[in-house]
């Protein structure tokens, strides 16, 4: 997967930042459950739990936005 302007491209479809972090925030903060999630939006459980590390990692302190990229 590579990103360009904060959208990713994974086998031709495109995710914005914004629609990684609300699906993560429907897990995270709503209590959904992954798989569920995942079918409802037509993505991978994979994806899902990747995001959710991902933006984990962009909460850590002394962590550059830079380094890690959704």
């Amino acid at each position: 997967m590579s990103k360009t302007n904060g959208v990713s491209y994974m086998k031709g479809i495109r995710y914005t930042d914004e629609f990684k972090f609300e699906a993560v925030k429907q897990i995270t903060e709503r209590g959904h459950d992954v798989a569920d999630v995942a079918q409802r939006l037509g993505v991978s459980t994979k994806s899902l739990y990747k995001w959710r590390h991902e933006i984990e990692l962009q909460k850590r302190p002394g962590v550059s936005a830079d380094v890690v990229a959704l």
